[in-house]
């Protein structure tokens, strides 16, 4: 009995996964990005470090209170980039781990009022784009392997530098 039981859990679970797998896998021809909530507020203050590459002369940090993670697999959140003299901007952008993709909804300035792009589009994480830090954001916690970790998975990853 204990080992019928072990093989329907096992079962309900692979059923489960492949079910989660499918509301984002590229050949889902339903898949939908869900209405974007409102560009968060955010603190400059609280961000947790992005290891960026020597060249970048700004520090970019993410606040951990405006990740979300959406039921479409994007993780939206804030970047915070401060540069030498503590002048901060903000952009709130969302990941597509799956297809590899970043769209930026909302920039702000250093006096933290929310500017939304007017026609935010979904640009490859790869592209030769000013910024680096979301492909970063992607490789250190946001996405592991093309799949949306969780928040606190998110989290702890941008605590500790260990990838998800």
């Amino acid at each position: 009995m204990n080992h019928f039981k072990r093989s329907v859990a096992g079962q309900v679970l692979l059923l489960v996964s492949s079910l989660a797998c499918a509301q984002n896998s590229l050949d889902n021809p339903d898949w939908v990005e869900e209405k974007e909530p409102p560009a968060p507020a955010f603190s400059v203050t609280k961000v947790l470090p992005l290891e960026m590459p020597n060249f970048v002369t700004v520090k970019v940090g993410i606040d951990p209170n405006t990740i979300y993670v959406g039921n479409d697999g994007i993780v939206r959140y804030v970047a915070v980039m401060t540069n030498s003299t503590g002048t901060s901007n903000a952009v709130y952008e969302g990941i597509r781990c799956l297809t590899g993709e970043v769209k930026t909804y909302a920039r702000a300035g250093s006096s933290g009022t929310w500017s939304p792009v007017a026609n935010p589009v979904w640009r490859d994480l790869l592209d030769n784009m000013g910024s680096q830090h979301p492909r970063m954001f992607a490789r250190q916690a946001a996405c592991s392997t093309r799949v949306t970790v969780s928040k606190p998975e998110i989290v702890k990853a941008l605590h500790t530098a260990t990838k998800p």
